[in-house]
């Protein structure tokens, strides 16, 4: 638990990171489980391989929407489930090396985001279509699942098993210090030693001491694993990752300890780049759905799926951008902060960093707000963060109810409705007394 803790402590304090799922499933324009879905072959995959020429690829505009939308990491997909690969493997020619576009990708990902100062993490599929020794026939998601062709055809899961290691091996070798490595994802009976997990961890931690990893080397999105139990495996991550779902109340053990977690979400409705897709997150709950991970001691990981000639998509761009001008008024109460020692008030959420308690307020109250549960002798000062304007304790209120409780105006007259400064999100920045 402690090196858990102490090998994450930049992850807990970063909270908001870019997820980019990309690769030649960007070509079909329908997602990054097409091959899956759709039963498609490898070899009439191959003409979206072939196609996959990104001439607009820029990583240095990726990591320049990033940091305009605030956030402090990225995790790009290395290699996805379709088993086409971004980076210059010397295990295959199934990559982006070898496809005629002729470009290590992974590498040209790192170095635009290391050198605008971003932390970088790269995603591994421990499942692979293309790879002929991964089990197809009888699978749960391999697209030639059910296909009587492939019924008895043979496959050594050892040699993948090798290749697999040999992947890992490479991306922890050849491109210096990575921040995170996101596996992804155990299922059925395709689990935790199936994958020899502790194998590789070993071979991680040995190559990457401060890498940290998710816990989908023995869970899925919807599971996680022992990492909630009291006596986590070696291989258990050192972070959860709900995925689609922020959880109801945090990430704890069975004793009530707090896990470091990560909610990854698409800011559509697919992964990979989906040309019918226009169901666009506005920044509004961007922004909400990011102060309640805050708010439950997690992170988010928001996902955009850029196009198959390599662009985010303009309407991400603009979310993202939006996003951030909202993180640059009020980036106090995400980055460092966590969860609060006080319950979610019924107007919106806290969150906290040692003595200051970030009020949240996402619902306008009539007449004064009444930071519940706090007393007026428990608060020293109040502010509201995005333009740093001292706010009074409001007094006064002929409710004795209401007395009981500090309360802060939005205006001049105590006793008198205002809008919200921000009707997003407005932040009042509440330190207390200790008292």
């Amino acid at each position: 638990m402690h090196d858990r803790f102490a090998r994450s402590e930049w992850f807990r304090h970063d909270r908001f990171g870019l997820f980019i799922h990309w690769g030649a499933y960007a070509v079909p324009a329908r997602g990054e489980w097409v091959r899956s879905f759709e039963r498609i072959s490898v070899e009439d995959y191959q003409r979206h391989v072939d196609a996959f020429h990104p001439d607009s690829f820029d990583p240095g505009a990726w990591a320049d929407a990033a940091v305009a939308a605030g956030m402090k990491y990225a995790v790009l997909t290395a290699k996805h489930h379709d088993g086409f690969c971004l980076f210059d493997s010397k295990l295959t020619d199934y990559s982006t090396m070898h496809n005629g576009l002729g470009r290590d990708v992974v590498a040209e990902f790192l170095d635009a985001f290391r050198s605008r100062g971003l932390k970088v993490g790269l995603y591994y599929s421990l499942l692979d279509w293309h790879h002929p020794d991964y089990p197809a026939y009888g699978d749960a998601y391999h697209p030639m699942r059910d296909d009587p062709a492939w019924k008895d055809r043979t496959h050594d899961f050892d040699r993948y098993l090798e290749y697999l290691h040999g992947q890992v091996r490479e991306l922890c070798t050849r491109y210096g210090q990575l921040d995170i490595l996101w596996f992804d994802f155990s299922y059925d009976d395709m689990t935790a030693e199936k994958w020899r997990a502790a194998e590789l961890v070993d071979m991680v931690r040995e190559l990457q001491p401060n890498v940290i990893m998710d816990n989908r080397l023995e869970a899925s999105g919807a599971q996680k694993g022992s990492i909630v139990t009291d006596a986590p495996t070696p291989f258990s991550g050192d972070f959860a990752s709900p995925e689609q779902i922020i959880p109801t109340e945090g990430v704890r053990t069975e004793s009530g300890e707090p896990v470091p977690w990560e909610a990854c979400l698409t800011l559509n409705n697919h992964w990979g780049y989906n040309a019918f897709d226009t169901l666009w997150k506005p920044s509004e709950l961007v922004v909400r759905k990011l102060v309640e991970c805050v708010s439950k001691g997690g992170n988010l990981l928001l996902n955009v799926g850029p196009d198959a000639r390599g662009r985010f998509p303009q309407p991400a761009v603009d979310i993202l951008r939006e996003v951030g001008a909202w993180l640059r008024d009020n980036g106090e109460s995400v980055y460092g902060a966590g969860a609060s020692t006080l319950p979610k008030p019924e107007w919106g959420r806290y969150t906290q960093h040692g003595d200051t308690v970030y009020a949240h307020v996402l619902e306008a109250p009539v007449g004064p707000l009444a930071l519940t549960p706090l007393r007026p002798d428990q608060v020293a000062d109040i502010r509201l963060v995005a333009d740093g304007t001292d706010l009074p304790l409001a007094g006064g209120w002929h409710s004795p109810e209401l007395n009981e409780n500090a309360l802060v105006a939005f205006g001049p007259d105590q006793t008198s409705t205002y809008p919200l400064p921000d009707p997003v999100d407005t932040v009042l920045a509440v330190r207390l007394s200790g008292r």
